[in-house]
């Protein structure tokens, strides 16, 4: 498993790639489509355990071809690894040996805050008290919109390295 600097270098299109926001009750999940030039939100998935996951996870890699996983390594703003660091990359490794599917790990610095302006510029009258269950879906919606963020970076990032042009 390598990180996103180290790794772009192999990116090729030809199969989708899937981002993962990683959080210990809930997946965030986003796909590109084909050629890696698009990031969609797709899903937040509510955790059970680690072989439902897994499985889960190898359901949604044969069903849409992903060719890539990218999951979101959460670090302070100063670079240094945060306490949810060694988790994210422990998930990371098992997704990877479980799959069989290459995983890279993207920094994820600041994305669940771009997703929560995403969604707050969505839908402005997010701003009023919240109806009772309300919480839960704006946090369910800002974990798979999170992960389109990273996965958004992880293309913007290997398309730079792989001299691709916007």
């Amino acid at each position: 498993m390598a990180t996103a600097l180290r790794d772009s270098s192999s990116f090729s299109p030809g199969g989708a790639i899937l981002a993962i926001d990683y959080g210990r009750k809930r997946l965030g999940l986003a796909l590109s489509d084909e050629n890696g030039a698009t990031s969609q939100p797709f899903a937040t998935w509510s955790r059970t355990n680690r072989r439902q996951d897994l499985a889960r996870l190898r359901e949604l890699v044969s069903k849409h071809g992903i060719r890539r996983i990218v999951v979101g390594l959460p670090l302070h703003l100063d670079g240094t690894p945060s306490e949810m660091s060694r988790e994210a990359t422990q998930f990371a490794s098992r997704v990877e040996k479980a799959l069989g599917v290459r995983v890279t790990l993207m920094d994820e610095r600041l994305t669940s805050w771009e997703a929560a302006q995403t969604l707050k510029s969505a839908n402005p009258a997010s701003k009023r008290r919240l109806a009772p269950g309300s919480r839960h879906k704006r946090k369910t919606a800002l974990d798979h919109v999170a992960a389109a963020v990273i996965l958004r970076d992880y293309l913007d990032q290997a398309n730079r390295e792989t001299g691709k042009r916007d």
